[in-house]
């Protein structure tokens, strides 16, 4: 079993000291242990009242981070030192902004204003500005959909920024490997992972052999289609010949040759959509946007 700081038992001591010193009903805590890799502390203190976060020294901006997330009303419950023991204290992040972690420990963070509902579909002025035009929010909840993200599936995302984003997001224990051939949208992209606190994304900028070795294995694959799609699918079905692919598309064409590659390629049955999204404007009109062709399908099946 592999080595972690913290353990079951150390765990348990810490669950115990917060149950004698709180009235926090532990039944509904988030454990989350940020000394392991690729967990992110900013979504999960959105998405529930009460985490549990064990931590080793460092993270000299973790609190500032958090409250420039929006979170500086959470209350934060801990103690001095890296033992369960000794005088409990709290605090609001905003009044901590300027402290870091000198040791190894637990710490509640509590956020009555938790959302209830998991971020799907955000609106586009979330993310961070930049030289990336983001796809609607509607039809960015489809797509989601459309990959059947699960905590631990690990996911491609090829030119598709906000959806890496938003994955990262709903799947904690999952990785997600970015791809963005530009380097302007991947400074963009660097911006939204620093934003929104992601420790579960890598970015690369392309795709191949060399750019993929020793990343996890994608379960899913989202990407735009473009003139190296077909290299980037062969390369992907090497890595998983069981790979589902989501496939985003503007190009009519595209979409009707898509049966034949996919056949090419092992993946048989394709499912073929179109989503068109209108919204009425202040003037009884409707604006429609860009009605794009989803292709999902899964190799070898």
């Amino acid at each position: 079993m592999e080595n972690h700081l913290f353990n079951n038992s150390h765990v348990l001591a810490w669950l115990e000291y917060f149950s004698e010193n709180t009235d926090v009903d532990l039944e509904h805590v988030k454990i989350l242990d940020i000394t392991r890799k690729n967990k992110n502390l900013i979504p999960a203190v959105e998405a529930h009242q009460s985490v549990l976060v064990f931590t080793e020294a460092g993270h000299p901006d973790i609190f500032y981070r958090m409250y420039n997330a929006g979170l500086g009303e959470c209350t934060v419950v801990y103690n001095e030192g890296s033992n369960p023991e000794g005088e409990i204290k709290r605090d609001k992040v905003s009044n901590m902004i300027d402290r870091g972690i000198n040791a190894s420990a637990g710490m509640l963070i509590l956020n009555p204003s938790a959302r209830s509902t998991i971020k799907f579909g955000m609106d586009n002025s979330a993310f961070a500005n930049g030289s990336v035009r983001y796809v609607g929010s509607e039809i960015r909840s489809i797509i989601l959909s459309k990959m059947q993200i699960n905590e631990g599936k690990n996911i491609c995302v090829i030119s598709g920024e906000s959806i890496a984003v938003e994955a990262a997001i709903l799947d904690g224990e999952g990785e997600v490997i970015a791809v963005e051939y530009n380097a302007n949208d991947r400074n963009t992209l660097e911006d939204n992972v620093t934003q929104f606190g992601l420790n579960n994304v890598t970015i690369i900028d392309h795709v191949d052999e060399n750019t993929m070795q020793g990343l996890a294995v994608p379960d899913v694959t989202m990407l735009v289609a473009s003139a190296s799609m077909e290299q980037e699918m062969q390369c992907l079905l090497k890595l998983n010949p069981n790979m589902e692919f989501v496939i985003y598309t503007l190009d009519f064409v595209v979409a009707a040759s898509m049966p034949e590659l996919c056949r090419k390629l092992g993946i048989y049955d394709p499912e073929i959509i179109q989503v068109t999204v209108s919204k009425l404007t202040s003037k009884n009109t409707y604006n429609t946007q860009p009605a794009p062709w989803l292709i999902t399908g899964k190799a070898g099946e």
